[in-house]
């Protein structure tokens, strides 16, 4: 977008005669009052290496998931989904949480049904837009992700927490039945009994027990989060990308369906895969994995 806002300054100054001063002066301003809209917006991104960050930015309400925020996480995951240039989503919260859920005082407000029908990307397509991305997504989990927070951080394909990273399910609490999932997901990561505990009681769950939970792969400081996610990220891409579709595709197929049914997909998937599977193409890559495994067992 911004760089065709730029084509289109540059296209005047052809056209019109415009001094380059006068259009250097036009492009700094331009840009400057992007760059404030852009920080401003309730979602922002960042795109790096093929890997976008993707930043859920109201810090000052711990990035509550307000109806316009929830509205721009539809808007964002959408595009993503057919952006080329993005092949592994990052995503995180400014400030102290990830998100701390549905915004109270919005809802306070309004009630939590209320305009629902001209609301459509709110609630539901929220949920659909994230897990139909088709692409890896990290969940930086920066602080509190609570109730709906903790719901969209279950939605990421691996999460990663700083040691501030804290997670509560508070819907017993609220009276509202989990709408995205986390009654079914939970669970599965961490156990019925565990997940029937914090669910039950809407207690916190520090970083350093969703680790050992199974919850998150791993703790990092703070200031290290992202820096780490990003690196991980990068090791993604670099993977085979008609493979790891399939395998990303066959590991949530799995979650959803019984081990005989998930092995008889896994078997058709493997018969009709179109990759390189060349002599030379299998080759080159054996050399690649036997280079990169040495790099690590170093």
């Amino acid at each position: 977008m911004v760089a065709r806002v730029f084509e289109l300054v540059r296209l005047a100054n052809t056209t019109l005669g415009i001094s380059k001063q006068s259009l250097d002066k036009t492009m700094k301003t331009i840009d400057s009052k992007m760059e404030a809209t852009h920080m401003n917006s309730p979602v922002t991104t960042t795109t790096k290496h093929g890997v976008t960050t993707v930043t859920l930015n109201r810090p000052e309400n711990l990035n509550a998931l307000s109806y316009e925020m929830r509205s721009a996480i539809y808007d964002t995951f959408t595009k993503l989904a057919n952006d080329d240039e993005t092949r592994v989503i990052i995503l995180t919260g400014a400030g102290r949480a990830f998100t701390a859920g549905l915004d109270l005082k919005e809802l306070g407000k309004d009630g939590l049904n209320s305009n629902a029908a001209d609301r459509p990307s709110s609630n539901q397509d929220l949920q659909i837009a994230i897990e139909s991305v088709g692409k890896p997504i990290i969940g930086a989990i920066n602080g509190y992700a609570i109730t709906g927070g903790f719901e969209i951080a279950l939605m990421c394909d691996i999460l990663i927490g700083s040691t501030e990273a804290k997670f509560a399910d508070t819907h017993v609490r609220m009276g509202v039945v989990p709408g995205w999932g986390l009654s079914q997901r939970l669970s599965r990561y961490i156990g019925a009994s565990r997940a029937k505990e914090l669910s039950f009681t809407g207690n916190y769950l520090d970083a350093i027990t969703a680790e050992k939970w199974g919850l998150i792969n791993r703790v990092v400081e703070p200031e290290k989060l992202l820096e780490h996610c990003q690196a991980l990220a990068e090791e993604i891409c670099s993977a085979d990308p008609l493979t790891l579709k399939t395998v990303h595709e066959l590991i949530d197929l799995g979650w959803q369906t019984t081990l005989d049914n998930g092995l008889q997909a896994e078997k058709q998937r493997t018969r009709s895969h179109t990759g390189d599977l060349s002599a030379e193409t299998l080759e080159q890559r054996r050399g690649q994995v036997m280079n990169r495994g040495r790099d690590q067992d170093t």
